[in-house]
């Protein structure tokens, strides 16, 4: 749920990139990220350990790790984020809920190298919205240190639009996405395919695809 308030060194984004709403108290609030906490929480809950470490990379308004702390008592959740005033947002939503596995958000910016040493050990890594708004190059990066990342076994979902097959599958994705390579280059949807070999390359057993509401995609690794 990485929006448009500001991506620490990716600020030149349409838009139609994201779109929250300010509250008084710090909090944001994403409409998106009410339309798809539902199918998403039903496919962590589906798919992940029941207990373990859990992080969640690119956390935005925070309003989706509120609902999955919630939903999965047993995983500890690491809400992180690249960006302060989302850390705000997501500190306020954490206040109301008073979760005991919801700890303190971090500042992340897991587009750069060497992340993975402080935060290894995880049984999932769930990251949200974010590939299509960054380069070829820091996608790379992302996904080792990921891998670098999960404990043995450990799983990570990777969600959000992508080409299939080499093609945007609707009139609403092709607009989205020459806006993003309109705004930068190295930006916009990946492939399925190239990022599944990716994904292998990385040291990730991709498990499945899984399709998901308004044409996204949810990856299913596993580091074995």
């Amino acid at each position: 749920m990485l929006g448009l308030l500001n991506m620490g060194h990716r600020q030149n984004l349409p838009e139609t990139a994201s779109v929250v709403h300010y509250e008084c108290d710090g909090r944001l609030n994403a409409p998106s990220a009410v339309r798809n906490a539902k199918p998403i929480v039903e496919l962590v809950r589906k798919i992940a350990n029941k207990s373990g470490n859990a992080l969640e990379i690119a956390s935005g308004t925070g309003q989706h790790v509120v609902k999955l702390a919630s939903a999965l008592p047993l995983l500890n959740w690491q809400p992180s984020d690249v960006d302060e005033a989302r850390i705000k947002s997501i500190r306020s939503w954490s206040d109301d809920q008073h979760l005991t596995n919801l700890k303190p958000p971090c500042l992340l910016d897991a587009t750069l190298e060497g992340w993975a040493a402080e935060h290894y050990g995880q049984d999932l890594i769930l990251l949200v919205n974010l590939l299509h708004l960054i380069s070829t190059k820091e996608t790379k990066i992302l996904v080792k240190e990921i891998s670098r990342a999960l404990a043995s076994n450990g799983l990570s979902i990777i969600y959000g639009p992508f080409m299939r097959s080499g093609k945007l599958i609707s009139k609403s994705d092709m607009e989205f996405h020459q806006s993003l390579i309109n705004k930068d280059p190295d930006l916009g949807y990946k492939n399925d395919q190239d990022m599944i070999n990716l994904f292998g390359e990385a040291g990730l057993t991709h498990l499945s695809t899984e399709k998901m509401p308004a044409n996204n995609l949810a990856f299913i690794l596993q580091k074995l």
